[in-house]
């Protein structure tokens, strides 16, 4: 499928896109059963309000492109690459996160809890208001991510590197901290979380 697509309110079952461009498709409101995108690839795309169930993105590119108020349920992305993509809005539960590459893009308000996420590089990622809650950071890079406000309920920071990440509105400390890498300002903010009077100016 050479062709960019256009298609909304469509039911999609078991279908072989193993490989093809969708280039610039448009999708809105649709529905992906156990499609096998492995291999896709795609440019400036958007998915707009369509849920995936099951199904593969392994090893697709996916560049510049919107996955805005989608929701997937156990779908792998097994070694995809997400360049400057915006998944606004969508939400992950149950899928394979990782090996995953990803550069930049906007990943605002994302639900993705009790995930296996360690070791991703999200450096500079948009992940305000995100709920990442349980799941496991472990050697994750979130170096100048956007965290303002992001739920890290119980979530797994063990060498997680957090160091130029913004992090107003978020409570570090019910997280699960263990060598985690802060900058000043990330400390700072940690100390008063437990209760200490920080005097900057000393």
């Amino acid at each position: 499928m050479t062709d960019p697509r256009t298609a909304t309110d469509e039911h999609f079952r078991s279908e072989d896109w193993y490989g093809d461009d969708l280039g610039a498709a448009r999708f809105v409101g649709c529905t992906f059963t156990d499609v096998d995108l492995s291999e896709a690839t795609t440019s400036g795309a958007v998915f707009e309000r369509c849920t995936f169930h099951g199904g593969r993105f392994n090893a697709s590119v996916h560049t510049a492109t919107a996955f805005v108020g989608c929701d997937f349920r156990r779908t792998s992305f097994f070694d995809a690459t997400l360049d400057g993509c915006k998944l606004v809005g969508s939400s992950f539960a149950e899928c394979v996160m990782r090996p995953l590459t990803v550069t930049g893009g906007s990943w605002l308000g994302v639900t993705i809890r009790g995930t296996n996420l360690s070791r991703l590089d999200l450096t500079g990622v948009d992940l305000r208001e995100a709920d990442l809650s349980m799941s496991d950071l472990t050697l994750a890079t979130l170096a100048r991510a956007r965290l303002d406000r992001t739920a890290l309920r119980a979530s797994n920071l063990d060498r997680t590197d957090l160091r130029g990440a913004s992090l107003d509105g978020v409570d570090l400390s019910v997280a699960l901290l263990k060598r985690t890498r802060l900058d000043l300002a990330g400390a700072v903010l940690l100390a008063e979380l437990h209760g200490a009077d920080v005097d900057t100016s000393a």
